[in-house]
């Protein structure tokens, strides 16, 4: 471009011609300005420039008016042609100015800006005096892609957007004769989108007082073209509020504002502050001036009030949007969507509510500050939640006028709330509460909130959200497994207050929603029972080992008293007569037991793994703590036995009577040659384990006499009630206790306690066989 700092002959050339682009004129420009003998070349070729840009423009403008008149012409004749033609015609008009103006600077400013207020008057009157709203879109269109088409980037903004607010006010001005929604929502989404999009590449805060005077015009704009729709809609009673805008522009624009005032202390929420109060004011007076014929834009209004006020908390903690907005925006637009019975607007007020989830989500690591529950981490997901749990019941109780598709988001938002819900309150807890107390927290936040939905569905008449109690068992069941994992007794850390609050909600709630799905109710009866029991047996196992210091024994014996405790709480018939078992015996008694049953059954075989010291206590047989216990074990089972025979078990009873016989017998016959073991232990030192005690000759002769003991035991009894069967078995021990003597006995010839066990033995057969003649057949059959 330069030759020894001069301008060469092709630079002007090209300079002359227009084939320079807009940098390298104004490089030109300024060089020519410095070098004397340089600047009456430019001069004269910037005169050329100046005269070939305006006799082009002159001729476009030309064209363009070309295509009005003939438009213009064939508007009855043929209306779409001749609205196309003027639209074209006022695009290149905007086009033509907006190039004088910034490219070919051939217009002032002041005459451009008039040109394009001209323009824009002149387009709003064509598509008014035609009802043309075709025309109206296309002049708005061009006028919005005018500057942006034929941007050079270096321009200012104060311009652009003061020609912008130009051409908001033409749309201001049909508005107020004509109800024109496309209209409306062009000139929404032209001017924030360009808006933004200048603001995330351009806006430093130098701009704030050149910046912010323009957004709070374009929303005083876009909030007054709503309520002209409205009035003029109104008449028809037809989808008179414009959700699109009625809800669209605020949260625009509060996003915008929030870049704005980043900066600012509480700027976020004194702006929140503001709009709620502006939308309150604005839904006083449209009540005041319309009463009940704007009563939709007005609960509108007022919803965005509360919204925005609600919204000023969070903001005024943290100083920072949340993606919380955004739900409640769309939950707005599918109230007034469903009133109205658009569907697309529907659709976007439900897929708002999963997006404002997603965008949450993705800011879940940004600092929530560190005020309990009025942070923005919280109230979001609050607001999340909320936004859909309003629109899942609202769905609900318009089902009949919406889609079955719709019936079926319902359920989805339900537990899309529902999910919010807990999570970010469990979130919140987990946050502020320190970790004794952390899981405590939880169990009675979740009760809490299961009684709150409870009682909501009813007084909204919600059914489906009756359900949502249901989220008490699975905190129940992780608070239970939180405190085996940590190794705590329940009731540490206000766990005793956490569960009765629990317990509290649970019955309350059982009790209240006794009609609903009655098998479930029964099983979630009979569940608390097992719960209880599993409370309060580790409490009092933790209690009792804390208070003998980790004796085996001791423990071991409070595992059983809880359950074998409840179980016979459960076989009283008085009980049975009383609430909460009083609408439930069966759930109670039998769902609720058989497991207490089972599990004292199999703790008696555990329990006869121990060697049952009762330190400090000394040790007696069958008297012990140890062997009582596993005897009331045996007592308080066949009570329950009885009770839930009484209570529809009776049939499974009688198939199974003889298999019950047998394993009551067998775990009898169990438990006293585990006591005779911890007998011997306890009385002659000999180890209690399984190798010593089996080498023994003392262990084994003592079992020799004790089965012969239990076998003349069950021959008489067998003989008295003639019960062949048990006969049979006893008679099966004895013989057993012989093959004993001769394979296992005889190994200790010679030794005090082979002749002791070979003279018991044989006395008692005598005697057995004195005493206890075999049952004849016939009694068999007769028993």
């Amino acid at each position: 471009m330069l030759t020894a700092g001069h301008l060469d002959e092709d630079t002007i050339s090209a300079f002359a011609e227009g084939r320079l682009g807009t940098a390298a004129v104004r490089q030109l420009e300024s060089h020519a300005r410095t070098c004397e003998s340089c600047g009456e070349l430019v001069t004269l070729a910037l005169g050329a420039v100046h005269g070939s840009g305006l006799l082009r423009l002159l001729a476009v403008a030309a064209g363009a008016i070309a295509l009005l008149l003939i438009g213009w012409r064939l508007r009855e004749s043929r209306p779409g042609y001749a609205l196309a033609l003027q639209g074209g015609g006022v695009g290149i008009l905007y086009l033509v100015i907006f190039g004088a103006f910034r490219l070919f600077h051939l217009l002032p400013a002041p005459l451009a800006f008039a040109l394009l207020v001209g323009v824009a008057v002149f387009s709003a009157a064509l598509s008014v005096a035609q009802n043309s709203l075709t025309l109206a879109a296309i002049g708005v269109s061009g006028g919005f892609l005018a500057p942006v088409l034929a941007s050079t980037g270096q321009g200012s903004h104060v311009m652009l957007f003061s020609y912008y607010a130009v051409l908001n006010a033409g749309i201001v001005a049909i508005a107020w004769v004509k109800a024109w929604r496309l209209l409306n929502v062009l000139g929404f989404g032209f001017t924030f989108a360009i808006g933004w999009m200048w603001g995330a590449k351009a806006y430093v805060p130098e701009h704030f007082a050149t910046t912010e005077p323009f957004l709070v015009l374009f929303f005083a704009m876009y909030l007054a073209i709503p309520m002209l729709f409205a009035r003029r809609r109104a008449v028809e009673l037809k989808d008179y509020v414009d959700g699109t805008l009625v809800f669209g522009v605020p949260l625009v624009a509060f996003g915008l504002q929030t870049a704005l005032v980043k900066d600012f202390e509480y700027g976020a929420a004194f702006s929140a502050l503001a709009l709620a109060a502006v939308y309150l004011g604005l839904a006083a007076a449209l009540f005041r001036r319309a009463g009940a014929g704007l009563r939709l834009l007005i609960e509108a209004f007022i919803a965005l009030s509360l919204a925005f006020g609600t919204l000023s908390i969070p903001l005024a903690f943290d100083g920072r949007l949340t993606s919380a907005a955004w739900a409640l925006e769309g939950a707005a637009v599918a109230w007034i969507a469903v009133r109205q019975g658009r569907l697309l607007a529907r659709c976007f007020g439900y897929l708002l509510q999963f997006a404002a989830g997603i965008a949450f989500l993705a800011g879940i690591d940004k600092p929530y500050g560190a005020t309990p529950v009025l942070n923005a981490g919280y109230l979001g997901s609050a607001f999340v939640a909320l936004a859909g749990l309003f629109c899942a019941a609202y769905i609900e109780r318009n089902r009949e006028r919406l889609r079955p598709e719709e019936r079926v988001l319902s359920y989805v938002l339900l537990g899309w709330g529902a999910l919010w819900w807990f999570a970010g309150g469990t979130h919140e807890i987990v946050r502020q509460v320190s970790w004794t107390y952390r899981t405590q927290a939880v169990l009675a936040f979740f009760a809490a909130s299961s009684v709150a939905f409870s009682l909501v569905s009813a007084g909204l008449r919600w059914p489906s959200a009756r359900w949502l109690f249901l989220a008490l068992y699975p905190a129940i069941v992780m608070q239970l497994a939180q405190e085996i994992m940590r190794g705590v007794h329940p009731f540490a850390g206000l766990g005793l207050a956490a569960w009765l609050i629990a317990f509290g909600a649970h019955f309350w709630l059982l009790a209240r929603h006794a009609r609903d799905h009655r098998p479930l109710i029964e099983r979630l009866h009979a569940a608390g029972v097992w719960v209880l029991a599993i409370i309060g047996a580790r409490e009092v196992a933790w209690w009792i080992d804390y208070a003998v210091e980790g004796q085996r024994v001791w423990p071991s014996i409070a595992w059983a008293l809880v359950p074998a405790a409840l179980l016979a709480l459960l076989a009283a018939p008085r009980l049975q007569a009383r609430w909460p078992m009083a609408g439930q015996p069966r759930s109670y008694v039998v769902a609720g037991g058989a497991p207490l049953a089972v599990f004292l059954a199999l703790w008696t075989l555990y329990a006869n793994t121990g060697d049952g010291d009762p330190f400090p206590l000394p040790y007696a047989p069958l008297l012990n703590p140890l062997d009582i216990a596993i005897g009331a074990a045996f007592v308080v089972i066949a009570i329950w036995l009885r009770a839930a025979a009484r209570h529809g078990l009776q049939p499974w009873l009688d198939s199974a009577r003889n298999s019950l016989y047998a394993l009551f017998a067998a775990g009898a016959f169990i438990w006293v040659n585990a006591s005779l073991l911890r007998t011997v232990h306890h009385w002659t030192g000999l180890p209690f384990a399984l190798q010593p005690m089996l080498a023994s000759q003392l262990v084994q002769a003592s079992f020799s006499i004790l089965w012969m003991l239990l076998a003349l035991g069950a021959m008489v009894v067998a003989t008295r009630r003639a019960i062949r069967p048990v006969w049979i078995c006893g008679a099966a021990l004895m013989g057993l206790v012989v093959a004993k003597l001769f394979l296992v006995d005889l190994s200790g010839i010679g030794t005090l306690e082979r002749i002791v066990s070979f003279m018991g033995v044989g006395l008692l057969m005598l005697l057995i066989g004195y005493l206890s003649p075999v049952p004849p057949r016939a009694a068999l059959r007769a028993s």
